[in-house]
């Protein structure tokens, strides 16, 4: 019995290569994604946090705690724009990351369906054998009785 042969392996190992490269954009994208969603949270609990502390003290370190949380909204806004920024890289990446598993599956359904085939093919040809030799054994034992 012959062995299956796949002539677009190779297609298939590339396709697969690209989609894990491409799987890894992706987590890193998530993650940097996180990371940007955690500072902004840091950045909202010290705002928080000093917003509170801003109404004890003296007048200048009411002063001085104020500049601070101006500053901390200004570098919340930044964050939310970097959330946003890397929200939308993030949805690339998935999109990208979904295009290179529907090219890989196509590849491996077409593999599927040759290697159905050639099987079928296989079997078809060694029942026609099976039957051959049936008909050889049957023809050979009638011939033995008279």
């Amino acid at each position: 019995m012959k062995k299956f042969d796949f002539k677009l392996q190779k297609l298939l190992d590339i396709r697969v290569n690209i989609e894990e490269e491409c799987k890894i954009k992706f987590k890193r994208a998530q993650d940097e994604k996180l990371i940007a969603e955690k500072n902004l949270e840091t950045l909202n609990s010290n705002y928080s946090k000093y917003s509170e502390t801003r109404k004890f003290g003296s007048v200048v370190q009411q002063k001085i705690t104020q500049a601070y949380l101006n500053s901390i909204a200004i570098c919340i806004n930044e964050a939310v724009v970097e959330i946003d920024k890397k929200s939308l890289f993030l949805e690339e990446k998935r999109e990208e990351f979904r295009q290179k598993q529907i090219d890989r599956k196509t590849v491996e359904i077409l593999k599927d369906k040759q290697k159905e085939k050639f099987y079928k093919e296989q079997n078809a040809i060694e029942q026609r054998a099976n039957d051959e030799f049936a008909i050889y054994g049957f023809i050979r034992n009638k011939f033995e009785r008279r």
